[in-house]
């Protein structure tokens, strides 16, 4: 027994990518399931353990681990046989140089997207403003975040643009990466890729495929990665946008919109 307790959420995505690094290690965990809806992330006693009221959450051997990239490189370091970080200190500083992109681009990127066209939808038919307040003002971190989509507000149109334009810049990056190579590192599949894969999907889940329709290497990798065991067992039903009653509309409606955006023509021909 690996004594490895996870607090995680079905469709968030640094969840899913700290599922897919346990089943790609073949580690078997106990599995605490937070409910986004009934704001389980916020709740006094989900804070007493990790106080920025996000998951995923890790508890090994009565130790506390928190965020997703810290957990992966965690989890390789106390269970390294089978290992999914690169041998020599070069290779491991590139791991880590794209993992921090990965934070602080597409990451960050992908969160648009998601919550200007699948959740702000959604919240507004299941919330009164009041009481987004409210659950706003609970957070620790993000709430300048939060805040923008209470009240009609939403994102600003160069929001929506920009993080679309760091998408295309990251899955152009993975192109690159992969010229000549099976995965982003080389011939051997990794944290990194692990990392990407979750965000790549979710933009996939809302028809956003026209950021990366002009480079095959890009969808082949996507669809290496989500034929892997480790894939299906960390993607379960319900893990998708896609896959959820309160969601489903808003997707429908994201994937036309997405099909029909002008900007996936002038992002293809860039």
């Amino acid at each position: 027994m690996t004594d490895l307790t996870l607090y995680h959420a079905d469709y968030s995505t640094c969840s899913q990518k700290v599922r897919l690094a346990l089943a790609e290690k073949k580690l078997p965990y106990a599995s605490n399931a937070i409910s986004f809806r009934k704001e389980e992330q916020l709740s006094e006693s989900y804070l007493k353990i990790n106080p920025n009221g996000v998951v995923p959450t890790l508890i090994h051997a009565g130790n506390t681990i928190v965020d997703s990239s810290c957990i992966l490189e965690y989890l390789d370091e106390a269970f390294p046989e089978i290992p999914l970080s690169p041998s020599t200190p070069v290779e491991r500083a590139a791991m880590r140089s794209w993992l921090r992109f990965m934070e602080e681009v597409p990451t960050k990127a992908i969160r648009i997207p998601s919550f200007e066209q699948i959740f702000l939808p959604t919240l507004r038919v299941l919330k009164s403003a009041k009481s987004f307040d409210k659950s706003t003002d609970k957070r620790t971190i993000r709430r300048g975040f939060y805040g923008k989509m209470n009240r009609g507000k939403g994102f600003e149109e160069s929001e929506i643009t920009d993080s679309t334009y760091e998408l295309r810049t990251t899955v152009m990056r993975i192109d690159g990466a992969l010229e000549g190579s099976p995965w982003i590192l080389g011939k051997d599949l990794s944290l990194v890729d692990i990392s990407l894969a979750p965000l790549i999907d979710r933009a996939q889940d809302m028809g956003m495929t026209y950021l990366w329709e002009d480079l095959p290497k890009v969808e082949d990798w996507l669809a290496r990665i989500q034929a892997r065991p480790s894939f299906i067992d960390a993607f379960y039903p319900g893990s998708r946008l896609s896959q959820r009653l309160e969601f489903k509309i808003a997707v429908r409606s994201a994937r036309k919109r997405n099909q029909c955006t002008p900007l996936a023509a002038q992002l293809t021909a860039s």
